[in-house]
């Protein structure tokens, strides 16, 4: 029988996009049996047109470049700014991209779950959604993470 994982993904920058696709493909790809439940902000990664970005506010461990003081990074474009350096550094070292690595999760039969409850809540159209994910609400997810080897909420 197979171990399972059971993810909760609740936020939409780009940044805190990598965590839950790396660690479900990884632990498919060592045979696990894995669940992600995408709520509030996490249904972000589940759109087929992303706009993520990264920011360094309320982010004191995100290293930059160069000191810059909280009220700088403030700033109208930062943020912008931030983004693409981030999105520059990544390709220079190789790192797949998000798209890549949610397309790679499905391909290793990753179950990608939008939540119900906050899909309807933010009146998202499932048009707006990639294809092959599930909706369901907590309780549903409840069932597979109760029986999980490790849930990690993310």
């Amino acid at each position: 029988m197979a171990k399972k994982l059971a993810i909760i993904a609740t936020k939409g920058t780009l940044d805190w996009a990598y965590p839950p696709f790396i660690l479900a493909s990884t632990a498919a790809a060592l045979g696990y049996d894995v669940q992600i439940f995408f709520t509030f902000y996490g249904l972000q990664l589940l759109k087929k047109k992303m706009n993520l970005q990264v920011t360094s506010l309320g982010n004191p461990g995100m290293p930059m470049p160069i000191p810059m003081p909280v009220l700088l990074q403030a700033l109208p474009g930062m943020q912008t700014m931030m983004t693409t350096m981030m999105k520059k550094k990544m390709k220079s070292k190789g790192i797949a991209s998000v798209e890549e690595l949610r397309e790679l999760c499905q391909e290793a039969d990753v179950k990608l779950i939008a939540c119900q409850m906050t899909v309807d809540l933010f009146e998202i159209e499932p048009s707006e959604f990639i294809e092959g994910i599930e909706y369901a609400g907590a309780a549903t997810f409840f069932e597979f993470a109760g029986e999980s080897d490790i849930c990690l909420y993310i």
